[in-house]
C-alpha cells in the first residue's frame, strides 16, 4: 500500500461523515501539499477494488467514501444528508436465507431528515 493510500484509508476510517474525493483531497493537502487530485482518485479506486473502503453513489451528488464496517444508510430525499444506521435484523435474516455470511451489500433508505421535516 502506498503512503498516500494509507493516509486516504486513515482519513476515511477516522471520519465521522462520508467524505467526497474533494474533501479527502483538501484534507490530505494540509499535510501533503504536493498531492494532486489524480493521486486521490487513483488511491480511492484501488482501495475500493481491494475491498478496504466502499464507494457510495447517490444520484445528483458526488460519490462519497465510507468504511467497510457493515452498516446501512439513511438518505434525505430533500437535502441529500447521509447518515449511518444498522438494521441487524435484516442482515441476520438475509444471512439466514442465504445460509452463509454476507460479504457486503449497500442498502439506502430514503426519508426526510429532521431539519427538512422542520421546514415543512
Amino acid at each position: 500500500m502506498t503512503r498516500y493510500a494509507k493516509q486516504v484509508l486513515d482519513l476515511i476510517n477516522q471520519s465521522n461523515g462520508h467524505m467526497t474525493a474533494e474533501q479527502i483531497f483538501l484534507e490530505l493537502k494540509k499535510t501533503q501539499p504536493k498531492v494532486v487530485q489524480a493521486t486521490i482518485y487513483n488511491n480511492l479506486n484501488s482501495l475500493c477494488q481491494e475491498g478496504l473502503i466502499r464507494k457510495l453513489s447517490l444520484e445528483g451528488s458526488p460519490d462519497r467514501y465510507d468504511t467497510i464496517r457493515k452498516h446501512d444508510h439513511l438518505v434525505c430525499r430533500t437535502c441529500g444528508a447521509l447518515s449511518d444506521i444498522t438494521f441487524h435484523d435484516i442482515t441476520m435474516d438475509l444471512e439466514k436465507q442465504l445460509g452463509e455470511a454476507i460479504m457486503s451489500y449497500d442498502l439506502k433508505v430514503f426519508y426526510l431528515c429532521p431539519k427538512c421535516r422542520g421546514k415543512r
